[in-house]
């Protein structure tokens, strides 16, 4: 097969199929296709296991700033807006109570601050804070077994969705195939990118396309293929493999812990899995792995591509390893993976959620947890903390590590723009109509 379009996007997971659906529906665009080298879409990072299934609204996460919060906010308004809209059947998500708990002296101080003081309460109109009775009347686990002398306080909103993004995924693919102009190809992995004249020649498997303009949305190898063709040589990756424990029905929603601001990983929390409700799942770890993918041992040589093997490299791991909270947080993950002593050692984190669980009542999740890239800044030494967005000429790259699922309309919205400029006058995207069928159907505070 082959082909020439005005945009081709590379990868068919969230964040590629959330482009095609704003590009298909939204804008003039002539011709979109979106190639995936998977035989099915939203089989890597998307796929339901592979994910903590939370819509990041920064309401909870304790590691984010305010600024950091009101940009996610948005992001994730709109993909709640989206699933409000399309899934009246909860067939892609379901809606839940959600909580950050903070126990202790200290934890519940910094808690009222950030709600009270520091602008939460204001930017999250529903978020509200709530004593160990309430708490109770929502996770009646939580508060079973605890230390009735221990503080505890927790801030809770009903805004706790719970997101299968591989069936979210395959719903913007569905929209976006209503149009005549869209062709999506899967099973077609992509071999060489090369610039030309009016655009790119994109060799797969299945055959050439032409492309005017071009994205890659592939997660980590997005920047394997940026290097490729010299653009981000400032950046490598620190590829970080997350998993889970399993327990029987303990939690009605998820309950966060707080976080430690210097790490970009999720804290440990524990959350009803969103096909059912009687699984409880704990985690994530946090394991560093040399692959680009969970699992795949072909992707070793991904990951050197993507390393480098350069001295700016091997010296901003090092400067990174070698903080004092990190370092320990990484040795404290590789051990959680050991059999017998695994479970042991992560149990703790699990008992500060909910206190009465005893080590057989948890287990290692079999066949759960994907690959997040941490992104590293070798000029800086140090980690990017967010997302990265490589804009060339013509070709947007897309890195989207936490929470690039939650923000994947937003990303899709302003790649649009991008992409409206690269192709000239002749193109416009409506905006308005794409914020009717999203953000609009978010319901809001009273």
């Amino acid at each position: 097969m082959s082909g020439k379009y005005d945009l081709v996007i590379v990868g068919g997971g969230i964040s590629g199929a959330s482009l095609l659906y704003t590009t298909a529906k939204f804008s003039t665009i002539d011709s979109i296709a979106l190639i995936e080298k998977e035989p099915e879409i939203a089989a890597i990072n998307s796929h339901h296991t592979n994910n903590s299934q939370t819509l990041h609204f920064g309401d909870i996460e304790t590691n984010y700033t305010l600024e950091k919060a009101e940009e996610v906010k948005e992001g994730a308004e709109l993909l709640a807006g989206y699933l409000e809209n399309h899934d009246p059947d909860r067939e892609m998500h379901d809606k839940r109570s959600k909580m950050v708990l903070g126990v202790g002296k200290e934890e519940v101080a910094k808690l009222e601050r950030r709600h009270e003081e520091e602008g939460f309460g204001d930017l999250f109109p529903k978020l509200q804070a709530i004593g160990r009775e309430e708490i109770a009347e929502y996770e009646p686990k939580v508060v079973e077994g605890r230390d009735p002398d221990k503080e505890m306080l927790a801030l809770q909103t009903p805004d706790g969705y719970v997101v299968d993004y591989g069936e979210t995924t395959k719903s913007f693919v569905d929209e976006a195939r209503e149009e005549s102009n869209v062709d999506v190809y899967t099973g077609t992995a992509v071999k060489d990118i090369t610039p030309t004249l009016d655009g790119y020649t994109i060799e797969t498997t299945n055959g050439r396309f032409d492309a005017d303009a071009t994205v890659v949305a592939a997660g980590s190898h997005s920047l394997q293929f940026a290097k490729e063709l010299g653009y981000g040589q400032d950046k490598v990756l620190l590829p970080v493999a997350g998993s889970f424990f399993l327990a029987d029905d303990l939690l009605n929603g998820k309950v966060y812990t707080l976080q430690m601001k210097k790490l970009p990983f999720a804290a440990v929390h524990g959350d009803a899995d969103v096909h059912d409700s009687s699984i409880t799942r704990f985690g994530p770890t946090a394991k560093l792995v040399p692959t680009l993918e969970r699992g795949r041992i072909s992707t070793v040589g991904d990951f050197l591509d993507v390393f480098g093997l350069n001295a700016a490299a091997f010296l901003s791991y090092a400067n990174i390893l070698a903080d004092r909270v990190l370092l320990p947080y990484v040795l404290r993950n590789l051990v959680y993976d050991l059999p017998e002593v695994g479970p042991r050692q992560f149990l703790p984190h699990v008992q500060k959620v909910v206190p009465s669980v005893e080590l057989e009542d948890i287990e290692r999740a079999k066949g759960y947890g994907g690959v997040r890239p941490q992104i590293v800044d070798t000029k800086k030494k140090s980690l990017d903390m967010g997302e990265a967005k490589i804009v060339g000429e013509d070709i947007i790259f897309n890195i989207t590590p936490s929470p690039g699922a939650s923000t994947c309309l937003k990303n899709a919205m302003r790649d649009t723009h991008q992409l409206l400029e690269f192709l000239g006058d002749d193109y416009e995207f409506d905006e308005d109509a794409f914020r009717s069928e999203t953000i609009d159907n978010f319901p809001r505070a009273n």
